[in-house]
């Protein structure tokens, strides 16, 4: 069984799977999930929209290069 982590990762990616990278702005970052800030991770009981992770980024985290690298500093910010 993949742990929830693992789960919203992969969502994460997902979401951002026709993205063009790099992105280098949370304005382009949030643009490119398909219902921008409103699209929304959810497994069982956790539910995080694109624009609440993208309040869990930095301005020093940017350019993004993929959308795994979204995923990871995400997950790691949320505490999941």
């Amino acid at each position: 069984m993949t742990s929830i982590k693992e789960q919203i990762h992969a969502q994460i990616s997902g979401a951002l799977a026709g993205a063009a990278f790099p992105i280098d702005t949370p304005e382009k970052l949030i643009a490119a999930f398909p219902a921008g800030a409103d699209t929304t991770c959810q497994v069982g009981d956790v539910k995080m929209t694109a624009g609440e992770a993208g309040k869990l980024l930095k301005a020093t985290d940017f350019p993004f290069l993929s959308a795994t690298q979204v995923a990871d500093v995400i997950v790691e910010r949320a505490g999941l």
